[in-house]
């Protein structure tokens, strides 16, 4: 089992979630989430005065999936997510030791 995390501009969600529930994912977790990388943020104008914003606006997607999964959803995310812009984001993928459905009690791949 694997989880992908996927950190992506907000307003490509929905394009997300329906690529992903397209290859048969059907859950997900968003969190908003404030973040730079090689951009370092920029500057703004509000009300005349200029200001910098350090930390911009994201979306983090955490999707639990099958190891064997796991790749296609990489290349889902990746491609539906890219805008060929500075700061699309960043995917990972790591490994889940031990998962439990609480309603059920179901573990590992059926909890999924």
């Amino acid at each position: 089992m694997k989880i992908v995390m996927a950190i992506i501009k907000p307003f490509k969600l929905e394009e997300v979630r329906d690529a992903l529930t397209a290859i048969g994912v059907h859950g997900l977790t968003v969190t908003e989430v404030k973040g730079y990388g090689r951009q370092k943020g920029h500057t703004e104008i509000y009300r005349g005065a200029e200001y910098a914003v350090s930390f911009l606006p994201k979306l983090k997607i955490e999707v639990a999936v099958p190891a064997d999964l796991a790749g296609k959803v990489v290349d889902t995310i990746a491609d539906t997510a890219r805008t060929g812009q500075i700061g699309d984001g960043k995917i990972f993928v790591y490994s889940i030791e031990r998962a439990v459905r609480i309603r059920t009690g179901e573990t590992d791949g059926d909890a999924l």
